[in-house]
């Protein structure tokens, strides 16, 4: 019988399995359920991820909450019910050193997705991702459009030509950076993801980040911003900053520190209203000197 949890504990559970793979453990064991209320008492789901932790057994909500608040800066993408039992278990891309043969298991594991309703609501086709897979920079997006969807391919519309003049800005090539969104289905009308949808299949790009292994990934856009850092904070406030960030969910290899996660503008906004084009520019330059990259306009006097 699967198990049914409240919003808030399958957060807590999610973020106490999180911390498990920081401290290095990555064995889980579930016991069977006991006797009848024990799913009331929040036990049953404290069994889940004990991972031999002293008392977990016996860890309460109360608890559980407790170490959520006294973590709640960390950026933890929140993991849909359907995955919280699912990230125990390494995937199949999990120790493969070629992050592009890894990429194609991620895609492969993915296949012709029917996990939300998004697949029943005129999508062409899926759209994974491009770009190098051993980049140091990654951009994510929100989702694809209508030339996206045709495509196969993020960010190719007017949106995506814009960004391939920023990232030109700063001195790099499209082929250099790896492009991917949250969700890898159109919503229709290109409206905004909702949450469930992101939930679903925001798993599947914290895979393809942990197998890129970048050094600073950026978020383009609100969506984008608030699905990876976890955070319900307007764009300006989240901009400005990096912010630490390990994909949520996923086996992370102990040799990777994680990436830098930088928050701008999407280029779609950008094209409604030039005049923050200043702004996003600011953001860049903060991530091309993270990452040592001289501006061309220096470099060529």
């Amino acid at each position: 019988m699967a198990l049914t949890l409240d919003p808030e504990l399958r957060r807590a559970l999610a973020e106490r399995v999180r911390y498990c793979h920081e401290m290095g453990i990555y064995d889980f064991y579930r016991r069977e359920p006991g006797p009848a209320g024990l799913m009331e008492s929040g036990s049953a789901a404290s069994e889940i991820v004990s991972a031999g932790l002293p008392s977990a057994s016996t860890v309460l909500r109360s608890e559980l909450r407790e170490e959520i608040s006294a973590r709640k800066s960390v950026a933890v993408p929140s993991i849909a019910e359907g995955n919280i039992l699912e990230i125990v278990s390494p995937k199949a891309e999990y120790g493969v050193a070629d992050p592009a043969a890894a990429l194609k298991l991620i895609r492969e594991d993915l296949g012709d997705c029917t996990r939300c309703k998004l697949h029943q609501q005129g999508r062409k086709q899926i759209v994974f991702g491009v770009g190098n897979p051993r980049a140091e920079l990654m951009f994510v997006g929100e989702g694809p459009g209508a030339d996206e969807d045709t495509q196969g391919e993020p960010f190719v519309g007017r949106a995506g030509q814009l960004l391939n003049n920023m990232i030109k800005a700063m001195g790099l090539q499209r082929e250099d950076v790896y492009i991917a969104n949250i969700v890898k289905c159109r919503p229709p009308g290109n409206r905004t993801p909702e949450p469930d949808e992101c939930e679903t299949c925001s798993p599947f790009l914290m895979r393809q980040i942990a197998a890129i292994k970048p050094k600073v990934v950026v978020a383009l856009g609100a969506t984008a911003a608030k699905n990876l850092l976890a955070m319900n904070s307007s764009l300006g406030d989240l901009r400005g900053r990096f912010y630490d960030f390990k994909p949520a969910g996923s086996l992370v290899d102990s040799s990777w520190p994680g990436a830098r996660l930088a928050v701008t503008y999407h280029p779609a906004y950008l094209l409604r209203d030039p005049r923050q084009k200043g702004e996003a520019w600011k953001d860049l330059q903060m991530v091309m000197k993270y990452l040592g990259i001289e501006s061309p306009k220096k470099a060529a006097e």
